[in-house]
């Protein structure tokens, strides 16, 4: 059970009807941490945007942006977010074969250098909370100044998305199917072994 209630239409303020409506009309839904983030309008509406320009426009391939989303969600055992974000990681041209790897917590055979390079950027980035000039170098190769700078930003906000989902134990709704198989009802295990 999600720690923080979720708001019906009708109980909203002006300014989160506003933000509501916005989410709706560029997501199509109101899944994940936007049902916590409207509790703040303000902070909800520009995480919406700050989201929107993240996944959909980067000057890189949306290929690559959804690799790094799979790599941060199995690194916050973000369930909702590995589930939203496996379908069109495959759409975009990833292989079943690295995101298994990946939700195994495993190193992918990656064919494609520019997937490598993605992959251990994010993966160093945030697992030693740096990165090396190796890594570093081999990602700029790949995606370049701005590219760099962009995948840094998706990493940050995916860690954001991440972070609501897990405090307030948002739950996956029935529409999603849940992928993350040892993320199932961890927060609810939890909250049951107190």
């Amino acid at each position: 059970m999600s720690r923080i209630p979720e708001l019906e239409r009708h109980q909203l303020s002006p300014e989160q009807t506003k933000v509501y409506d916005a989410v709706l009309a560029s997501r199509g839904s109101l899944h994940g941490p936007f049902r916590a983030w409207l509790h703040s309008p303000e902070f909800a509406e520009r995480a919406q945007r700050l989201g929107e320009l993240a996944r959909y426009q980067t000057s890189f391939d949306r290929r690559l942006s959804e690799l790094a989303i799979l790599v941060t969600a199995r690194f916050w055992d973000a369930q909702l977010e590995w589930s939203i974000h496996e379908p069109p990681a495959l759409e975009a041209g990833l292989s079943a074969d690295t995101i298994d790897s990946i939700r195994r917590r495993e190193t992918p055979s990656f064919e494609l250098s520019d997937e490598r390079a993605v992959y251990l950027y994010t993966h160093e980035l945030l697992h030693e909370h740096f990165v090396s000039d190796e890594v570093f170098a081999a990602a700029l190769g790949h995606v370049e100044q701005r590219g760099i700078t962009e995948l840094t930003l998706l990493i940050g906000y995916y860690t954001l998305v991440a972070f609501s989902l897990n405090a307030f134990q948002i739950e996956t709704p029935a529409d999603v199917k849940p992928s993350l198989p040892d993320a199932l009802g961890k927060a609810g295990n939890v909250a049951q072994e107190r």
